[in-house]
């Protein structure tokens, strides 16, 4: 958990709000053509419940300053560039996570596992 202090007290955010929110920030991104499992846990998870959590293929880790270093597993598009995909999630998720949570992450890694047809 995050705790924010402001002129109106502490707020607390936690992890699974700011997975859901990186990772529907993610999906609608043009060229992401899905969401994929971040490790085993996930993958299991999945498997056993039979539906996607909100919070799917998003991983966070925390700085010693409280700040959030966050990794996103994503499939892309073929035929579209690499790069600026990845540039443009990295900078809209930064820009959603400081404008909806007020929190400014460490770092954004996007990890682009595979390509769809």
């Amino acid at each position: 958990m995050i705790k924010v202090k402001n002129h109106l007290g502490t707020i607390g955010i936690t992890d699974k709000y700011i997975k859901t929110l990186v990772s529907k920030t993610a999906q609608s991104c043009f060229g992401v053509a899905d969401i994929n499992h971040a490790g085993a846990v996930q993958g299991i998870t999945d498997y056993i419940k039979r539906r996607r959590a909100e919070n799917f293929g998003v991983t966070i880790k925390h700085t010693a300053g409280g700040r959030p270093i966050i990794g996103l597993h994503i499939s892309v598009a073929y035929g579209v560039n690499v790069n600026a995909i990845a540039g443009s999630i990295i900078h809209k998720v930064e820009y959603v996570m400081e404008s909806e949570a007020g929190i400014k992450p460490e770092k954004v890694n996007v990890f682009i596992d595979k390509m769809v047809g």
